[in-house]
Protein backbone atom coordinates (compact mmCIF):
# COMPACT_ATOMS: atom_id res chain seq x y z
CA UNK A 1 0.00 0.00 0.00
CA UNK A 2 3.10 2.38 0.43
CA UNK A 3 4.17 2.12 -2.43
CA UNK A 4 1.33 2.37 -4.16
CA UNK A 5 0.60 5.70 -2.86
CA UNK A 6 4.43 6.65 -3.14
CA UNK A 7 3.97 6.18 -7.12
CA UNK A 8 0.58 8.01 -7.45
CA UNK A 9 2.21 11.02 -5.37
CA UNK A 10 5.48 10.71 -7.34
CA UNK A 11 3.20 10.68 -10.36
CA UNK A 12 4.03 13.60 -12.78
CA UNK A 13 0.27 14.30 -13.11
CA UNK A 14 -0.07 14.87 -8.90
CA UNK A 15 3.14 16.74 -8.82
CA UNK A 16 1.77 19.06 -11.74
CA UNK A 17 -1.50 19.81 -9.95
CA UNK A 18 -0.05 20.36 -6.65
CA UNK A 19 1.99 23.27 -8.43
CA UNK A 20 -1.06 24.62 -10.24
CA UNK A 21 -2.91 24.91 -7.05
CA UNK A 22 -0.49 26.53 -4.96
CA UNK A 23 -0.04 29.44 -8.29
CA UNK A 24 -4.00 29.50 -8.76
CA UNK A 25 -3.87 30.59 -5.23
CA UNK A 26 -1.78 33.03 -5.38
CA UNK A 27 -2.87 34.21 -8.67
CA UNK A 28 -6.35 34.24 -7.10
CA UNK A 29 -4.65 36.85 -4.69
CA UNK A 30 -3.20 39.31 -6.15
CA UNK A 31 -6.36 39.13 -8.43
CA UNK A 32 -8.79 40.06 -5.53
CA UNK A 33 -5.98 42.79 -4.45
CA UNK A 34 -6.23 44.14 -8.07
CA UNK A 35 -10.03 44.54 -8.41
CA UNK A 36 -10.69 45.20 -4.73
CA UNK A 37 -7.65 48.11 -4.50
CA UNK A 38 -7.74 49.32 -7.87
CA UNK A 39 -10.43 48.25 -10.69
CA UNK A 40 -13.63 48.83 -8.17
CA UNK A 41 -12.79 51.94 -6.32
CA UNK A 42 -12.36 53.68 -9.83
CA UNK A 43 -15.62 52.12 -10.91
CA UNK A 44 -16.50 53.61 -7.64
CA UNK A 45 -15.48 57.08 -9.12
CA UNK A 46 -16.87 56.74 -11.97
CA UNK A 47 -20.38 55.85 -11.18
CA UNK A 48 -20.38 58.96 -8.26
CA UNK A 49 -18.04 57.60 -5.23
CA UNK A 50 -20.27 54.47 -4.89
CA UNK A 51 -18.33 52.33 -2.48
CA UNK A 52 -18.94 48.72 -3.64
CA UNK A 53 -18.10 46.92 -0.21
CA UNK A 54 -20.89 48.76 1.88
CA UNK A 55 -23.69 48.39 -1.01
CA UNK A 56 -26.04 45.61 0.92
CA UNK A 57 -30.22 45.44 0.65
CA UNK A 58 -31.37 44.89 4.40
CA UNK A 59 -33.35 42.65 4.99
CA UNK A 60 -34.31 42.44 8.68
CA UNK A 61 -32.14 45.68 10.27
CA UNK A 62 -30.23 44.65 13.61
CA UNK A 63 -32.30 44.90 16.62
CA UNK A 64 -30.63 45.43 20.03
CA UNK A 65 -28.40 42.22 19.97
CA UNK A 66 -29.48 41.04 16.98
CA UNK A 67 -27.52 41.72 13.88
CA UNK A 68 -29.15 42.95 10.93
CA UNK A 69 -30.13 40.51 7.90
CA UNK A 70 -28.73 41.85 4.32
CA UNK A 71 -27.84 40.77 1.20
CA UNK A 72 -24.17 41.94 0.41
CA UNK A 73 -24.74 42.73 -3.54
CA UNK A 74 -21.61 44.98 -3.81
CA UNK A 75 -19.29 42.08 -2.28
CA UNK A 76 -21.28 39.89 -4.94
CA UNK A 77 -20.34 42.29 -7.74
CA UNK A 78 -16.54 42.03 -7.11
CA UNK A 79 -16.26 38.66 -7.05
CA UNK A 80 -18.08 38.95 -10.72
CA UNK A 81 -15.55 41.14 -11.53
CA UNK A 82 -12.44 38.65 -10.02
CA UNK A 83 -14.04 35.82 -11.44
CA UNK A 84 -14.24 37.54 -15.20
CA UNK A 85 -10.64 38.99 -14.68
CA UNK A 86 -9.48 35.59 -14.26
CA UNK A 87 -11.36 33.52 -16.46
CA UNK A 88 -10.04 36.29 -19.18
CA UNK A 89 -6.61 35.55 -18.39
CA UNK A 90 -7.13 31.82 -18.26
CA UNK A 91 -8.29 32.43 -21.54
CA UNK A 92 -5.98 34.25 -22.91
CA UNK A 93 -2.78 31.91 -21.36
CA UNK A 94 -4.01 28.95 -23.43
CA UNK A 95 -4.19 30.91 -26.51
CA UNK A 96 -0.92 31.55 -25.96
CA UNK A 97 0.06 27.97 -24.70
CA UNK A 98 -1.78 26.81 -28.02
CA UNK A 99 -0.43 29.00 -30.41
CA UNK A 100 3.06 28.02 -29.25
CA UNK A 101 2.69 24.07 -29.66
CA UNK A 102 3.71 22.83 -33.02
CA UNK A 103 1.70 22.27 -34.72
CA UNK A 104 1.34 18.25 -36.71
CA UNK A 105 2.52 18.26 -39.84
CA UNK A 106 0.38 16.06 -42.16
CA UNK A 107 2.13 12.80 -43.00
CA UNK A 108 3.93 12.66 -46.24
CA UNK A 109 2.36 9.74 -48.35
CA UNK A 110 4.88 6.99 -48.36
CA UNK A 111 5.11 6.13 -52.15
CA UNK A 112 5.64 2.45 -52.48
CA UNK A 113 9.04 1.80 -53.63
CA UNK A 114 9.57 -0.50 -56.73
CA UNK A 115 9.91 -4.00 -55.92
CA UNK A 116 13.34 -5.78 -56.81
CA UNK A 117 13.80 -7.24 -60.50
CA UNK A 118 13.38 -11.02 -58.89
CA UNK A 119 9.73 -10.12 -57.33
CA UNK A 120 9.11 -8.21 -60.51
CA UNK A 121 9.30 -11.60 -62.35
CA UNK A 122 8.24 -13.27 -59.99
CA UNK A 123 5.09 -11.63 -60.20
CA UNK A 124 4.74 -11.66 -63.77
CA UNK A 125 4.91 -15.58 -63.35
CA UNK A 126 2.41 -15.62 -61.13
CA UNK A 127 0.05 -13.36 -63.44
CA UNK A 128 0.92 -15.80 -66.46
CA UNK A 129 -0.10 -18.87 -64.54
CA UNK A 130 -3.00 -17.33 -63.75
CA UNK A 131 -4.08 -16.92 -66.93
CA UNK A 132 -3.36 -20.57 -68.50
Amino acid sequence: MVQDFKKFVLRGNVIDLAVAVIIGGAFGKIVSSFVNDIVMPLIGVILGGVDFKTLRWVIKPAVDETPEVAMLYGQFIQNIVDFAIIAFVIFMMIRIIEKARKKPQPEAVAIPAEPPADVKLLTEIRDLLKRQ
